[in-house]
């Protein structure tokens, strides 16, 4: 699905969803003004203010409250990307939490000389501390689809973040309310097929598919056969939005390479005689739920399945994205902290590209940039030994504000319990993996004996499990 396809399936998303509000939404300033003017001007935010306040005063009873958040909800559907901006600063910046009430609720609690007293007061203050806000974008929530809307609204305030830092308040009751309703206990996980899924939930999946795009149907078809599995957590509330998927290929032996995961060419194996999972690709659907985190329950889920599933699977390991490392080591060698290359490699690597100052640090940054040198047999073979090893020192060693190890996938599979298995070369050869790794995939072993161990020690000690192969490579 190419970007101007995404764009209509998400179009008719939308769509579907101001056409299930319609009905619902009162007279007021409306979505056919909105669109006239989807920039939001100022005599027109004046007018979505007073309705915002309409909506926290609640008149006339429930069914007008629903009515009057339709409406509102129905007129944001119908902005521009800058009308949501002002529409999102309206609530960012006019809903806050009263200090004075605050203060005063504060006083009162520190104050209380009886229990009652004191437990009376805390409750004026729990209630002092929650923004007008956190009530108006619950208004939603009783709306058809209106958790998919605050998903999608997140995720707009989300993009803005950096140049509109008024934003983060909202943000984080959006963040809040979202964490509360999408706790892992609410989720059901569901195996996606091609015979029994729906067309509108498979075309989801291209849409969404994050790491390896799906190029086509048939594509598709192959990555749903017989000795594949996709398997994706929904909310009761979204039922057909996946929220994150992931992809498992049943083999023999532990994959090494992408390409031959996804050729359409390849034979079909029986899955009742693989003695391995490759978790191969994850995605998260919904950029609104960033940084709510249920991706590790969905792994250990489909793991517990697949055991039960299938007596003969032995292995469970992943063949996963390095994506962080060529952005570390470009900047490295722009910075030019360190020499990444022993002398013999850069003699072989200067004389390959007819370079004569072999002390150039910026010769292994123009020869990644130019990603040729793929073609190129002898350079592939003079950056193996190289880019191997710096790969293995950057999981390793390079480490983020918290300790823990840099790169975001890896991150994500040490939390799990996973252990570093083995790095391999030429395992990725499209332009995102190139552009990610230099082609570089790791596997990650979840071994179910281990995995809780695993967990709790990268956890508490920021230790990571990896194998003595992985490891001896930043030796070489």
């Amino acid at each position: 699905m190419d970007l101007k396809e995404k764009k209509g399936f998400l179009d008719r998303t939308i769509r579907n969803l101001k056409e299930g509000w319609e009905r619902i939404a009162g007279e007021s300033y409306d979505d056919s003004v909105a669109s006239t003017r989807p920039d939001l001007p100022n005599d027109d935010s004046k007018k979505i203010l007073k309705q915002m306040h309409a909506c926290l005063k609640g008149k006339g009873g429930e069914v007008s409250t629903r009515s009057r958040a339709a409406a509102l909800g129905h007129v944001y559907l119908a902005l521009n990307l800058k009308g949501k901006e002002h529409f999102l600063k309206l609530l960012a910046e006019n809903f806050d939490i009263d200090l004075d009430k605050t203060n005063v609720a504060i006083l009162n609690f520190q104050n209380s000389a009886k229990t009652t007293d004191k437990a009376k007061h805390k409750t004026q203050l729990r209630r002092a501390l929650k923004t007008p806000r956190l009530k108006l974008l619950t208004q939603f929530n009783a709306l058809p689809e209106g958790i998919k809307f605050l998903v999608d609204m997140r995720a707009d305030t989300l993009s803005l973040l950096s140049t509109n830092p008024s934003l983060a308040p909202l943000e984080e009751d959006l963040k809040e309310l979202l964490t509360s309703w999408f706790d892992v206990g609410f989720l059901k996980l569901k195996r996606i097929t091609w015979n029994t899924s729906s067309a509108a939930l498979l075309e989801k999946l291209i849409a969404y598919e994050a790491v390896h795009t799906i190029e086509s149907w048939e594509d598709l078809k192959n990555r749903l056969d017989s000795d594949r599995r996709c398997f994706a957590y929904f909310h009761p509330h979204m039922p057909n939005e996946p929220l994150i998927f992931v992809e498992v290929a049943l083999v023999n032996g532990i994959s090494e390479n992408v390409q031959s995961l996804l050729d359409k060419n390849a034979p079909v194996i029986d899955p009742r005689k693989a003695d391995t999972a490759i978790f191969y690709s994850i995605s998260n659907a919904q950029k609104g739920l960033a940084g709510i985190s249920f991706g590790n329950f969905l792994i250990k889920r489909v793991v517990s399945q697949l055991a039960s599933e299938f007596n003969n699977l032995k292995t469970f390991a992943t063949l996963s994205p390095i994506p962080g490392f060529m952005k570390w080591l470009i900047d490295n060698l722009k910075n030019k902290n360190f020499d990444f290359l022993s002398l013999t490699e850069k003699k072989l690597l200067c004389e390959s590209v007819n370079k004569i100052d072999i002390s150039d640090k910026l010769v292994l940054k123009e020869v990644l940039e130019n990603q040729n040198w793929i073609l190129n047999k002898n350079l592939v073979r003079i950056l193996e030994k190289p880019l191997l090893r710096l790969s293995s020192h950057y999981l390793l060693n390079e480490k983020g504000v918290n300790g823990k190890t840099l790169d975001p996938v890896a991150n994500f599979h040490l939390s799990n319990g996973a252990i570093m298995e083995k790095l391999n070369w030429m395992s990725d050869l499209s332009k995102n993996g190139l552009d990610q790794s230099a082609s570089i995939m790791i596997n990650y072993l979840y071994d179910l004996n281990v995995i809780e161990d695993n967990h709790e020690l990268y956890s508490g000690t920021k230790k990571i499990k990896a194998s003595s192969k992985l490891k001896n490579l930043i030796k070489q």
